[in-house]
C-alpha cells in the first residue's frame, strides 16, 4: 500500500472513530442535562406543595381551635348593623308587593389569651352574620297601610347565616398576624416536613435520598433533618409562611446529597452498552490497524528479501555464465587446467545458490515444525571451538581477532551438532560482517543455575533500540543505508531463534549504536 494512502486511512478512521466517541458523548450529556431540567421542574413542584400543604394545615388547625372556643362560649350583645340592603318588587299578575332586605352583623366573640400566646386577658374575635327576610304583601294589605291601619305581612320568610366570604377574610388577617408572633418550631415539625416531603417525591417517581430545612431570613432554624447541609447546586428553596403584605422570613429548602448518581442512574444501562460497542470499535479499529501497519511492514520486509536474494543469486548466476562462456572458448577448452578451475567455480557458486535456497527451506520447516532435529549430549565448548575455527579464516583476513574466556564449569548441554554449530557460526559470522574496522571478537561462557551462558560481544556498528526487538523477525535486517552494504536476507538471526527455542533457550542481544553488540546464548545444562 501506497504510504501516503495508508496514512490517508489511518487519518480517516481515526477521525470516524473519535467522531462516533463524540457524538455519543454528546447524546449521552444532552439527555442528562434534559433529565436535570425535569428533575428540577418536579422538586420545585414538590417544595411549592408541601410549603401550600405546611400553611393549610397550619390554618385549618387554627381555624378548628377556633370554631370549638366560638361554639362554647357566648358572643356579646349584637351591635348596628355593618350593612343593611333593601329590594322591594310588585307582581302585576298576583297584585302582590315582595319587599326583601338582607343585613350583615358583626358579633363579637371574647376569646382567651391563651388561644394566640398572648399577655392580654382576652381578646375580641369579629363573626359576620347575615340576617335574610323575605315579606309578601297582599294588593288589599297595603289598602289599608294607606289608610292609616298596621301592616302585617301576608307571608314571611326570614333566614340567617355567617357569611363565608367576610368571615375567611377576616379569619386570615387574623390569623396570618397571629401565627406570625409564633416560634417557627410551633408552626411545623420535622415530622410533618418529613411525611410530606416523602409522599410528594414518592408519588413524582423521585426515589433518592433527600434533606430538609427551614431557614429565618438566611439563619438556619431546629426545623431541619440531620444531616442537612446548605448546598448551592443541589439545594431548592420556596418562601414558607407568607403574610398579609406577601412577605415572607421564611425559606423552605430541599436537597439531594446523591442527586446526580440519581439523575445518571437511568443512563447507566445506555452508557454501559455505549461503552462496551465503543470498547469493541476501539479493540476493532486498533486490531485492523495493527494488521495493516504489520502486512505493510511484511510486505517492505518481502520487498527487502526479494531485492537481497536477487542481489544473492545475481552474482554467482553471472560467474556460472562467464564460467561456461570461457569454457567454450577454443583456446580454453583444450587447457584441462583452466576447464577443471571453471568447473570448480561453477560447482562453487551452485553450491552457494542451493546454500541459501536450503536456508529459506528450514525456517519454513522449523516454522511448521518439519524439520527433524536430532538432539545429543555434546559439549558446549567444544561446539564452540569449531564454530571458531569456521570463521578464523575470515577473521585473519580482516586483521582481527577472536579472544575466549571459557568459565563454565558445566559444559554438557542436549542440543544439535549440526543446528547448534550453525547457530554459533551464524552469531560469530554477523560479528564479523558488521564490524567496519577489524573485528575484535569476545566468547565468554559462565553457569547460572542449570544453564550455561554463552555470550558473543564484537565491535561492530551496533543495533537501535527499535530494532533490537525485531532482529529475531523473518526476513528483517535493520537498514544501514545501501541495502547490499552487507550481504544476506534477513533469515540468519531468524533461524538462531527458532533453534534457540526449540533447544529451550532463550537469545538476548545488548547493543548501543555505534558501540557494538554482545548476543547472549542461554541453554540447559544436564545436571
Amino acid at each position: 500500500m501506497n504510504k501516503n494512502l495508508f496514512r490517508l486511512v489511518i487519518v480517516l478512521m481515526s477521525i470516524s472513530l473519535i467522531g462516533i466517541i463524540a457524538v455519543q458523548g454528546y447524546l449521552i450529556n444532552v439527555s442528562f442535562k434534559n433529565k436535570e431540567e425535569q428533575f428540577k421542574y418536579q422538586v420545585k413542584q414538590v417544595i411549592d406543595n408541601v410549603a401550600r400543604e405546611v400553611e393549610e394545615q397550619e390554618a385549618f388547625s387554627f381555624l378548628s381551635r377556633f370554631s370549638k372556643i366560638k361554639d362554647s362560649i357566648g358572643k356579646a350583645p349584637e351591635r348596628s348593623e355593618l350593612m343593611k340592603f333593601f329590594y322591594v318588587e310588585k307582581n302585576e299578575l298576583t297584585n302582590q308587593t315582595i319587599i326583601y332586605s338582607n343585613s350583615i352583623i358583626p358579633e363579637d366573640y371574647s376569646v382567651s389569651s391563651s388561644f394566640f400566646d398572648k399577655n392580654n386577658d382576652s381578646t375580641r374575635i369579629k363573626n359576620y352574620v347575615a340576617k335574610r327576610v323575605t315579606e309578601v304583601y297582599n294588593e288589599a294589605t297595603m289598602n289599608d297601610q294607606n289608610m292609616g291601619g298596621q301592616v302585617t305581612p301576608t307571608e314571611r320568610i326570614e333566614r340567617s347565616g355567617v357569611v363565608e366570604v367576610l368571615d375567611k377574610a377576616n379569619f386570615e388577617l387574623n390569623f396570618k398576624d397571629i401565627a406570625a408572633t409564633r416560634q417557627v418550631t410551633q408552626r411545623v415539625t420535622n415530622e410533618q416536613l418529613q411525611f410530606l416531603f416523602a409522599t410528594e417525591l414518592k408519588a413524582l417517581g423521585i426515589n433518592t435520598p433527600f434533606e430538609f430545612g427551614v431557614y429565618n431570613n438566611g439563619l438556619a432554624t431546629k426545623v431541619r433533618s440531620e444531616s442537612f447541609k446548605y448546598d448551592k447546586k443541589n439545594t431548592y428553596d420556596t418562601p414558607l409562611f407568607t403574610d398579609n403584605d406577601g412577605v415572607s422570613r421564611y425559606q423552605l429548602l430541599l436537597s439531594f446529597p446523591k442527586k446526580k448518581v440519581f439523575l445518571a442512574s437511568d443512563f447507566i444501562g445506555i452508557a454501559m452498552l455505549a461503552f462496551l460497542f465503543t470498547s469493541i470499535i476501539i479493540v476493532a479499529y486498533y486490531s485492523a490497524l495493527k494488521q495493516l501497519n504489520t502486512q505493510r511492514h511484511i510486505s517492505q520486509i518481502k520487498t527487502d528479501f526479494i531485492n537481497n536474494m536477487t542481489h544473492e543469486f545475481k552474482t554467482p548466476i553471472a560467474t556460472i555464465n562467464l564460467a561456461l562462456d570461457a569454457i567454450k572458448n577454443p583456446k580454453v577448452i583444450d587447457d584441462k587446467e583452466k576447464v577443471q578451475r571453471y568447473l570448480q567455480m561453477i560447482k562453487d557458486e551452485n553450491k552457494r545458490m542451493h546454500a541459501q535456497v536450503e536456508n529459506v527451506l528450514r525456517i519454513s520447516k522449523l516454522e511448521r515444525k518439519e524439520l527433524d532435529i536430532k538432539k545429543e549430549n555434546h559439549n558446549v565448548h567444544d561446539m564452540l571451538e569449531e564454530a571458531i575455527e569456521h570463521v578464523s579464516l575470515i577473521v585473519e583476513d580482516r586483521e582481527g581477532s577472536v579472544k575466549t574466556n571459557l568459565k563454565a564449569s558445566k559444559t554438557t548441554a542436549l542440543v544439535s551438532d549440526i543446528h547448534f554449530t550453525n547457530v554459533l557460526v551464524n552469531v560469530l559470522e554477523n560479528a564479523v560482517k558488521y564490524s567496519v574496522e577489524a573485528p575484535e571478537i569476545e566468547v565468554s561462557t559462565e553457569n547460572v543455575k542449570n544453564f550455561i551462558v554463552i555470550k558473543i560481544k564484537d565491535n561492530g556498528i551496533g543495533i537501535s533500540k527499535a530494532s533490537q526487538k525485531k532482529i529475531f523477525d523473518k526476513f528483517y535486517r535493520e537498514h544501514t543505508g545501501d541495502i547490499h552494504n552487507v550481504k544476506g536476507h534477513g533469515l540468519g538471526l531468524a533461524y538462531v531463534k527458532r533453534i534457540i527455542d526449540d533447544h529451550h533457550g532463550e537469545v538476548m542481544v545488548e547493543s548501543d549504536k555505534g558501540k557494538g553488540s554482545t548476543f547472549i546464548i542461554k541453554i540447559p545444562t544436564i545436571v
